[in-house]
Parts: C-alpha cells; structure tokens; sequence
C-alpha cells in the first residue's frame, strides 16, 4: 500500500488516480513549473503529488517560530486527551464552515478535526478562516500521518512573505476578499454580475460565498487541481477559478429560469456538480482566459477595500 494511502478511501478516489509508478518531479525553473501545475502534470499520480505538495509547502518562506510535526506529536494528546475525534467542536474561527470529507476514510475525517483543534492552539492570532478546514482535509489525503498534515498547514499559514497571500486569517481580510471579489465579476463577467444583480436581494452576499465554492463544494478532482496551481502561483489563482465558475454558472443557466429564489443555493449545489458541465482542465483553461488580470490591479483593490472597511469600523465579524 502507497505510503500516503493511510487516510484515503479508495473506493470513492478517482481510479485514474492510481499510487504506483511514483515518478520524482525534477523541475527546479518557476515558469516550467507553473506551466507544469496547469497542465495537472502531477494529477494522476497520487504519492507524486503528495511529494510536490510536500516540496512546495516545505519552500513557504516562514516565521521564524513555525509549529512543525514534533510539536503535534507533543500537543495532540493534551488537547484532545480521550475525547471522540469525530465529535470535537471546532473553533469558532472557522464559522461554522463546511468540513468536506473529500475521498478521506473514518480514520482520516477524525483526523481533519484533531488538526484543526492542535492548529487554534497554536495560532492563537487567527480569529476568522472559513478555508482552513478544507485544507487540512485536502492535504491529510496527500500526508503520511496527522502530523506531517499539520506541519504543511502550519507552514502555509505561517507564511510571512508580504508578497504571497495564501489564507485569510481575520474578518477584515476575508471581507475585503470578499468586496475584491464583486468589484472582479463586475469587471470581468459582466452578464453573470447583471444576472446576480436581479436576481438575488444582496448580491455582496453571494459574493461573500466564493471561498466557500472553491473550499467546501468543489469535488477533491477540481480542487485538488486549483491548490496546484495556488501553491505555485499564489492567491490570485482562486480569483480566477471563482470566476470561471461564475462564467460557467451563467452560461448554463443563462436560457433557464432561476431554479429556486435563492441564487445563493443554486450557485452551491452547480459548483458541487460542477463534473456536469465542465471537466478540471476547461474549468481551469477558462480561468486563465481571462485577460488583463493582475497581481497588481489585485493588490490595490485589496488595500482600497480594506481601508474602506477598517474606516467602516467593519474588523471582526458580528456575532448572529
């Protein structure tokens, strides 16, 4: 059995997906491997991935103090002691966020919570990140064991390179996300964004899902794929694959009545079933069609977006 096979369910993987044959990826030039991460050059090999994910994540430029897998094996028993992994309550920082199961077997979707509750721990500064649970469940499929899942999650979060944004971790990052988001569809999908416009009360609102669709609807096929391309070229790749779903969304929809008054929903239960109507590769073709799209342009939305929050008084997220 393939060394990261522990925590997947095969019966629900993919069968292209097999772990034999497990080639090393020798690539050390970012343009080639950025043409190598949207081509899916690492996809259909299970443990090759694991090996590129480990090597991508190992290169995040840290703090200095980084929780790593000895701190794990150290803290996991004092945090979750005797308790039943599939019952632990999760931090509120992740609010109330779908936890997906992906491909993960019994062992592996306890495994996602107990990650979850060691990392609160130990990042006591993270106060809103609906993605993380996602992640941790994606990357335990492509992990040895827990520990070396929270190692890469911890890296990722620990990012200190001003450069590479690669979570949010408070309200006011997410939601000027979130306002980033709307002000990109309004510029870049303009039939979708009129459609949204009518038909639903708030149209920030479904906005504010984006991240949801990418971390929590999407299959582990599709979002396997993205977190490619994420690691290697950073945040802005979720903008576009937010994007193209968005574009997908429309185009099917577009002769069709709105199936229920709640676009929200049906925007939720599209990307779920994402497999009818579009394949990885053309979800991912469509996203990098999209032209004029940059780092920079981004980067100033964000900042406008942010302070306008912040001069709002809009910092935490308000209790219901």
């Amino acid at each position: 059995m393939d060394e990261y096979s522990r925590f997947v369910d095969w019966d629900k993987m993919d069968t292209t997906i097999q772990t034999q044959d497990s080639k090393e990826l020798i690539c050390t030039d970012f343009q080639e491997f950025k043409q190598l991460a949207r081509q899916g050059c690492w996809a259909k090999n299970h443990s090759l991935r694991a090996k590129v994910y480990l090597k991508l994540i190992g290169n995040i430029p840290c703090r200095t103090v980084t929780p790593d897998a000895n701190v794990y094996r150290d803290i996991v028993v004092k945090i979750i002691g005797k308790r039943n992994a599939g019952t632990l309550p999760l931090p509120e920082f992740v609010d109330n966020s779908l936890v997906p199961n992906y491909c993960l077997n019994a062992e592996g979707i306890g495994a996602v919570r107990k990650i979850i509750c060691c990392i609160a721990n130990q990042f006591p500064d993270i106060s809103f990140c609906p993605a993380l649970p996602s992640v941790v469940a994606l990357l335990l499929h492509y992990s040895r064991d827990e520990a070396e899942c929270f190692e890469m999650v911890c890296r990722i979060l620990a990012c200190n390179d001003p450069s590479k944004r690669l979570i949010d971790q408070t309200f006011l990052a997410f939601e000027s996300s979130c306002m980033t988001f709307g002000d990109l569809v309004n510029k870049y999908c303009q039939a979708a964004h009129k459609l949204m416009v009518a038909v639903s009360e708030d149209v920030l609102e479904v906005y504010s899902d984006w991240q949801r669709w990418l971390f929590g609807e999407l299959p582990l096929v599709y979002v396997a794929r993205v977190f490619d391309v994420f690691l290697v070229e950073g945040y802005k790749v979720l903008y576009r694959i937010a994007l193209a779903l968005l574009k997908v969304f429309h185009k099917v929809r577009a002769g069709q009545p709105i199936e229920s008054d709640n676009v929200q929903q049906d925007i939720r239960a599209f990307v779920r079933d994402i497999a009818k109507s579009v394949s990885p590769e053309k979800l991912l073709e469509k996203a990098f069609a999209i032209r004029l799209f940059s780092r920079k342009e981004i980067q100033l939305l964000h900042m406008a977006n942010e302070k306008a929050l912040q001069e709002k008084g809009i910092t935490v997220k308000q209790k219901r």
